[in-house]
């Protein structure tokens, strides 16, 4: 057995925002990929990833069966038969690990399964959002179930709300531009929970709640708004405000040794950096006018590009 290849994603915009209704934009990012497999003959290497998947079955049968039903019977057939999840996508760096390993298990055992070849309206994706965040709180206390939805369908999302998620077009690529949006490996690993704890804690606090609500929103959306019209310059004239933002009021998301780069992007308007994924470690996202001389200023530091302008 080998089943469909799921990819990573990148949320580009809206990480936090979306738990307090800003705008987002999430796309998928096939560098990254995995598959449900039966190994061939019993290895260690699989072990880990099959104990995982063991343990989150166990979850799954807890779920209300009137939000999604599976085939347990085939499922254990194939849990007997050692299946495990083999995946290049990093464990901890924000682009979506779980999330692809939930959109497997779903594609491959939920029975009245919404496909993606539907005519997927809103109904429709708004409850794919609420399966995928049941099944996937199981990796993170609490999930929005958007990672699992974007590597579902592998299509960009445009999250107006979190009522309101839709599919969307991005611009072409201009493989000949000078200006990208590239991972900034940290090398270290994040975890999700400890830092929605911390933001989550952080959100009772009038300063911080009222910095969300007049700044950070408005320029997320203002920054999904000019990715997906193309306004490159403007973009950027966001970015720089959003960036500032995060580096003023994110301080424990951003790994310590990247404090003085993340400032050093902003002063020398080489680079912007913003936060990929929850933070704590993992990659860290950056947008530059020109991605030679970003490379140039960032030269310690291993890059890929996600998307060139």
């Amino acid at each position: 057995m080998k089943g469909a290849l799921f990819f990573a994603k990148i949320l580009l915009f809206g990480e936090y925002g979306i738990i307090k209704d800003s705008k987002g934009l999430s796309i998928p990012y096939n560098f990254y990929r995995g598959a449900l497999k039966i190994p061939q003959e019993k290895s260690k290497e699989y072990e880990k990833s099959h104990n995982q998947l063991q343990a989150f079955v166990t979850y799954l049968k807890t779920l209300d069966s009137t939000v999604v039903q599976f085939d347990w019977v085939q499922l254990q057939a194939d849990l007997d038969q050692q299946m495990y999840f083999d995946s290049s996508i990093p464990q901890g760096y924000g682009v979506g690990s779980s999330g692809a390993l939930v959109a497997s298990i779903y594609d491959q055992y939920a029975t009245q399964k919404i496909t993606v070849l539907e005519n997927l309206t809103k109904e429709k994706l708004q409850q794919l959002k609420t399966i995928f965040s049941q099944m996937e709180s199981f990796f993170h206390g609490k999930s929005s179930g958007l990672d699992p939805l974007n590597s579902y369908l592998s299509l960009p999302i445009l999250i107006q709300s979190q009522e309101d998620i839709q599919t969307t077009g991005i611009p072409s690529q201009n493989p000949e531009g000078k200006g990208a949006v590239f991972l900034l490996d940290s090398g270290i690993v994040g975890e999700t929970a400890p830092m929605v704890s911390i933001f989550l804690e952080n959100m009772k606090q009038e300063a911080f709640s009222t910095m969300m609500r007049e700044d950070f929103i408005k320029y997320t959306d203002l920054c999904v708004d000019d990715f997906l019209k193309g306004n490159i310059k403007s973009l950027f004239g966001n970015m720089k405000k959003l960036s500032t933002l995060v580096l003023k009021n994110f301080h424990p998301m951003i790994p310590k040794n990247f404090h003085e780069l993340w400032k050093k992007g902003i002063e020398t308007n080489d680079y912007y950096l913003k936060l990929c994924g929850s933070g704590g470690g993992g990659f860290i996202l950056g947008f530059a006018k020109d991605f030679e001389k970003a490379k140039a200023s960032l030269k310690e530091y291993p890059l890929e590009v996600v998307y060139h302008f």
